[in-house]
């Protein structure tokens, strides 16, 4: 499968056209994960969604919640099952973490990738690719190492930063590798994607995407 990893305010249509791509095109089943954004509740016309239909996806289906043991049922998980595509939209990565690391979201979730869906996600919904969280303290999301610090692991041995150039976050990330010598570092910009096939990255949209090595 494939990650489409986006680092924030994303406006080129060409990331989600690509997104599409490699989910299957335009009628692939897509659903969209936007608890990141911390409102009190979603529904199928959450406006996350605006972008996709734009370019002409027609199979969207939002799911949500709060609750990681509502999230680790059968019932739950049937539409990702059923999926060939699974964005998580932006806000705060520590609500994507307290909600769906739990076994049944994490099965189906590697198992769309193997079955070669892709998962995409911007903002939060790119720095819990990463099997480390940056960012992800409850409190604040200026803390670097907070009280998250588990990503769903989608790039194993990487911390993902978002937004890096735009809001002068471009050192922030030198702590964490420092801390954690064994991680990889993965910066990028807002409306720029890092696309992962395998072990091969490339970069679409806008701006650039840093390494920390």
């Amino acid at each position: 499968g494939s990650l489409v990893i986006v680092g924030g305010a994303m406006r080129d249509r060409a990331i989600v056209e690509r997104f599409l791509d490699l989910a299957g095109g335009p009628d692939a089943p897509i659903v969209m994960i936007p608890t990141a954004g911390g409102a009190e509740d979603y529904d199928q016309y959450w406006s996350g969604q605006r972008q996709f239909k734009e370019a002409g996806a027609t199979a969207l289906f939002v799911l949500h919640t709060y609750d990681s043991s509502d999230a680790n049922t059968e019932e739950f998980v049937e539409p990702i099952r059923n999926a060939r595509g699974v964005w998580f939209g932006g806000g705060r990565q520590c609500l994507l973490a307290s909600s769906y690391r739990n076994p049944r979201v994490h099965e189906e979730l590697f198992a769309l990738l193997e079955r070669g869906g892709v998962i995409g996600g911007s903002s939060a919904g790119a720095t819990i690719q990463g099997s480390y969280l940056a960012r992800g303290d409850t409190e604040t999301n200026t803390i670097m190492m907070g009280d998250h610090e588990t990503g769903f692991g989608y790039l194993r041995g990487v911390g993902i930063d978002q937004h890096v150039l735009r809001r002068n976050r471009h050192f922030d990330l030198i702590s964490v590798i420092e801390a954690h010598p064994e991680l990889l570092g993965i910066g990028i910009d807002e409306n720029t994607a890092l696309v992962v096939t395998g072990d091969q990255g490339t970069v679409i949209g806008a701006s650039y995407v840093l390494i920390y090595d």
